[in-house]
């Protein structure tokens, strides 16, 4: 008779230990997405950055058409 209620009893609630690893695992996971979003956005900044230098040389070596206008 005793087998049976203990078939009925619930089992005890987890430790809180294991929260606490969760919590972790799942922090340290978040961080390790943040870098590398942040790697990635940093890579399409230098990338972008080295675009637009090589537009502005390129700019200045142009005729500048609008300087022919403004003089007096």
């Amino acid at each position: 008779m005793l087998d049976g209620f203990r078939q009925i009893v619930p089992a005890p609630p987890p430790p809180a230990d294991i929260f606490t690893t969760y919590q972790l695992t799942h922090q340290f996971y978040r961080e390790a997405e943040a870098r590398q979003e942040f790697q990635a956005y940093c890579e399409w900044y230098r990338q972008t950055a080295k675009r637009h230098q090589k537009e502005f040389k390129k700019m200045q070596g142009d005729i500048n058409i609008f300087g022919w206008f403004c003089r007096r």
